[in-house]
């Protein structure tokens, strides 16, 4: 099994990158590969609606979405893992999701999801709100801890000192990594749902 995670923060070795490393060690110790990509401190455009996506499969910009994107296929889970700016996420991290998974047209449903967030203090909920959406919109189930996937520290290194917060990763990895190898059960047992065709609905005629 394979997960990828996506660093969304500018910081190389920061608390975000304590919080997926205390991560990979579950992750590695259950026998699931880890891939830490660092997006936060790439040079990444935001998605222009210019619709290229839909005739090629990917996205026109080539600047490490698609590379992502074939990552991601071959995954059984993503982690998405952010500092707090202003109540939300980083936003080069927003912008590669928001191509990333516009842009891929593969079945990411039944792909476990899971977001991490960093903070010095507050405007954890809402960004651990906002990067669920990713996957609710995609049929991924999403994975929990026994608290929001949370941690604190501000000056570099701080998160080590955070032991509940990290305690938490841990859970998340060990339920993420449970969740991911039920699925591929169930999967084996009993297929995946059945679909019907894709109703639109447009409000505005």
């Amino acid at each position: 099994m394979k997960v990828l995670i996506l660093n969304g923060s500018p910081r190389v070795g920061g608390n975000t990158s304590i919080a997926v490393e205390e991560m990979r060690k579950v992750f590695e110790a259950e026998g699931v590969d880890a891939e830490i990509i660092q997006i936060g401190n790439k040079a990444v455009r935001g998605c222009m609606a210019c619709g290229g996506c839909s005739k090629t499969g990917k996205c026109v910009f080539d600047d490490g979405v698609n590379e992502a994107a074939r990552i991601f296929e071959e995954c059984d889970g993503l982690v998405v893992a952010s500092p707090v700016y202003y109540a939300s996420a980083n936003a080069t991290l927003i912008a590669f999701l928001d191509r990333l998974f516009y842009s891929s047209r593969f079945d990411k449903s039944m792909k476990v999801g899971a977001s991490v967030v960093v903070a010095r203090r507050g405007g954890l909920s809402a960004t651990f709100d906002e990067l669920n959406k990713y996957f609710t919109i995609s049929g991924m189930p999403v994975a929990s801890s026994y608290y929001w996937n949370s941690v604190h520290g501000r000056e570099k290194g701080d998160a080590l000192r955070d032991e509940e917060g990290l305690q938490c990763m841990r859970y998340l990895a060990k339920n993420m990594t449970f969740l991911m190898k039920s699925i591929e059960l169930g999967k084996e047992q009993f297929g995946i749902p059945e679909r019907e065709p894709r109703v639109y609905t447009h409000f505005v005629r």
